[in-house]
């Protein structure tokens, strides 16, 4: 059954490894703008907690 994946992506390779590196791509590409938002959800939650203690001590 293995075999069969391998002859698959084998007698393809010209035709698909560039469908599958622009699939790939994008996933990178999808994967990194969640990473981002992300990164900038978690800063902007920290900078809030961070700033209402001090607002609360004036």
């Amino acid at each position: 059954m293995t075999e069969r994946k391998s002859d698959k992506s084998g007698s393809g390779a010209t035709g698909g490894t560039s469908s599958r590196e622009d699939r790939l791509k994008a996933a990178l590409k999808a994967n990194l703008a969640r990473r981002k938002a992300q990164a900038r959800a978690r800063k902007d939650a920290v900078a809030t907690s961070d700033s209402k203690p001090e607002q609360d001590k004036e």
